[in-house]
């Protein structure tokens, strides 16, 4: 008798923890010949109400961390990524990429982690400011990071994709949660244990997988969200994720790119993500014997 593979079934990615959807939902992913190759959770509202608590509760550990131990991390995990990338290539090929589209995407993905990782301890110097004031004072503009960030990510690019929207993100010391793509999910679920075996903290990155028509208005609409991103190409969605977005003026954004392309890396998405914020200082003047007036 032939026997039947097991299955695998690819959870979803809460708090540093691998829980199955509370709906109890899964949906079949086949591959181009029709044949089942995985069982996928098909996430829900409250699966989703569920990463932003999670997000949340990790924001202020995250964001707190130095930018130098930021940049450690970004870059383990793009050890830990190395280290995997034969699974990695098989899972692409498994969803219909060919051996060298797959090998490529991985590759790029790495060295996308490795870019963003060295940008953590540089950009806010790049966009931070002394501003010219009339008074005696001084007056500084730095960035911080906005908060929680919802992400619908790209339907087409199941790895590049995903961890091109993640790394500015979370760069820049914000959290996030992530839908994954539904055709091509595997990835993204590998990739959650790959930042579990890392040193980030849990719940900094939170992944569901499950489909947009579903999710996406959640996504824009909850209240304890900062900031949302859409990246595909439903001009209805997008239309929807703008609109709920005014609800509590969270920033919108549309990253519909194309992500192979090295000019879509670079510190400008990490400044989508960060509220300016402005100091004023007094000036002591130093008078004759020290006095200070």
């Amino acid at each position: 008798m032939a026997r039947l593979n097991v299955l695998k079934t690819y959870k979803i990615y809460i708090g540093g923890q691998f829980p199955r959807t509370e709906s109890g939902r899964y949906y079949e992913l086949l591959n181009k010949k029709s044949e089942t190759i995985a069982n996928v959770c098909l996430s829900s509202r409250k699966d989703f109400r569920n990463t932003v608590v999670a997000a949340r509760s990790a924001f202020s550990v995250w964001s707190g961390k130095t930018a130098f131990n930021r940049s450690q991390i970004l870059y383990r995990i793009a050890e830990m990524l190395e280290g995997r990338k034969a699974q990695f290539i098989e899972e692409l090929v498994l969803q219909g990429l060919s051996t060298k589209e797959a090998e490529t995407e991985v590759l790029q993905s790495i060295d996308r982690l490795v870019y963003y990782a060295g940008w953590c301890d540089k950009y806010p110097a790049l966009f931070s400011s002394v501003n010219p004031v009339a008074s005696s004072h001084f007056n500084f503009s730095v960035p911080e990071p906005t908060g929680v960030v919802s992400v619908i990510a790209p339907e087409d690019s199941g790895l590049l994709g995903l961890v091109s929207v993640i790394a500015p993100i979370i760069c820049g010391g914000n959290t996030c949660v992530v839908l994954a793509s539904n055709s091509l999910p595997l990835s993204a679920v590998t990739f959650a244990e790959v930042l579990a075996t890392s040193d980030l903290p849990g719940g900094v990155v939170n992944i569901l997988t499950g489909t947009s028509k579903e999710l996406h208005s959640h996504f824009s609409s909850h209240m304890d969200v900062n900031a949302v991103i859409y990246c595909r190409n439903n001009k209805e969605e997008a239309k929807i994720i703008s609109e709920n977005a005014s609800l509590n003026v969270k920033r919108s954004f549309n990253w519909n790119k194309d992500w192979v392309k090295d000019e879509n890396q670079n510190p400008y998405l990490i400044l989508d993500l960060q509220e300016i914020k402005t100091t004023w200082h007094p000036i002591e003047n130093i008078g004759i014997g020290g006095a200070k007036y």
